[in-house]
């Protein structure tokens, strides 16, 4: 059994995936490792969907221009056509079908040679001298010593900087009190002309049920979206506060808590909206979706100015310009800040390097960043380009014999420009 890579990335959402498959399409042997038994992260297990805004429009001609780089752009290719149809990924370039999502990422890894590993966890890290030397990993009943040259922490959470000793922010900064967590559901056997016909009915009647005391959810409104099956609805609408999202125990209360808000929820629409009368609750994700938990130390944090100045850097390897979209940590309501047609700021490699540590990255949403940056570049094609820079990184790193620290930002811009950055 082969034990040492190149390259380890531990999570494979999209930042983990697109960190291992650029840097296996450029030559590095790299081992994929995921906790679960597929590829897509928060859009697989925890039913995550549609796709957040990650274009901009040209402020003068209205032109489209995509800011997240090539490979993620592949990824909505390679899934259009395997559905045969624009019914799923359409010209809004936003809906996806995770089924046909996690057929394609697994095909990708493949194709550029990734070696995957799924349901392992990683449980221990050996760390000597700023560098990650091995870690431990645990998958079906058998324990495995892995080793590699450079390790990307890809899991959302930090976990595998956790593990080596890395210092990390919770939550926002005053009170550690993360972004809500939500369990997406779905329902079927809706009757959609007369919920299109009725929509409108939903949200004031859900107000006046809070206000009444008889819906528990602290959420302010009902969150919906389209499903191309018929029938059948998507609601990301669940709302849990005042949890830890990396404590087991509270993880566990929020999942249950959840539950119960996603039948309250059903019941409501069921009893009181035209449309629903003969729905059924479909499915809820397989994990409750975490908008946000640690954040690296890293060399540089991103920070809420640096978002509204559209600030530059040296040493970009990202940029990023979904609006900062905070669900409120301690209950009702959501703040926005959106960003005008042509602007976006950059996001600096020093984000992705946790402090005193050499062979490490990050990439996702736990690089270095204050809360309110976190809740810009968390969404997921962003989350993608940023795991794309740090496997683009780290072979830029393994060419030039360096640990990622010292990796050389000219060539590495080369290529993510060449890539389609704009950067």
């Amino acid at each position: 059994m082969k034990t040492k890579y190149d390259l380890i990335v531990v999570g494979g959402g999209f930042a983990g995936v697109s960190s291992a498959i650029q840097a296996a399409k450029n030559g590095l042997d790299v081992l994929l490792i995921e906790k679960y038994n597929c590829l897509g992260g928060a859009a697989s297990n925890a039913l995550v969907m549609p796709f957040m805004k990650y274009w901009t429009n040209d402020a003068e001609t209205k032109e489209k221009k995509y800011l997240c780089g090539n490979l993620f752009l592949e990824i909505i290719d390679e899934m259009r056509k395997e559905s045969g149809t624009e019914k799923d990924l359409g010209v809004n370039d936003i809906s996806f079908d995770e089924e046909i999502l996690k057929l394609i990422l697994n095909r990708m890894c493949i194709k550029y040679g990734v070696t995957l590993l799924f349901n392992t966890t990683v449980t221990k890290t050996d760390v000597s001298d700023k560098k990650i030397c091995s870690i431990t990993a645990f998958g079906k009943s058998m324990e495995l010593k892995l080793f590699a040259d450079t390790f990307i922490d890809a899991t959302g959470d930090g976990e595998l900087s956790y593990l080596a000793g890395c210092k990390y922010i919770l939550g926002r900064e005053k009170d550690n009190l993360c972004q809500p967590m939500t369990l997406c559901f779905r329902l079927s056997g809706v009757d959609k002309k007369k919920f299109l016909e009725n929509r409108h009915k939903i949200n004031p009647l859900y107000k006046e049920f809070k206000q009444k005391g008889l819906i528990k959810n602290v959420r302010e409104d009902v969150l919906i979206f389209s499903n191309f099956n018929d029938g059948v609805l998507h609601f990301n609408s669940t709302r849990i506060v005042k949890k830890n999202p990396t404590d087991p125990f509270e993880i566990t209360q929020s999942e249950i808590e959840a539950r119960e808000q996603v039948f309250e929820l059903h019941n409501f629409l069921k009893e009181n909206i035209e449309g629903f009368e003969n729905s059924r609750v479909l499915s809820t994700a397989l994990l409750i979706g975490i908008r946000e938990s640690r954040k690296i130390v890293g060399e540089y944090t991103l920070c809420e100015n640096d978002l509204k100045s559209l600030a530059r850097f040296n040493d970009a390897i990202a940029v990023a310009n979904y609006d900062i979209d905070i669900h409120n940590p301690e209950g009702e309501g959501t703040s926005h800040f959106f960003f005008g047609d042509g602007k976006w700021y950059q996001i600096p490699y020093r984000c992705l390097i946790p402090k005193n540590m050499d062979n490490l990255l990050v990439a996702g949403r736990c690089i270095s960043s204050t809360h309110e940056a976190q809740a810009s570049y968390r969404i997921m094609p962003y989350c993608a380009e940023i795991g794309q820079a740090a496997g683009v990184a780290a072979y830029v790193a393994k060419k030039d014999n360096k640990d990622v620290r010292y990796a050389d930002i000219e060539k590495i811009q080369k290529i993510l420009r060449n890539e389609g950055f704009m950067i």
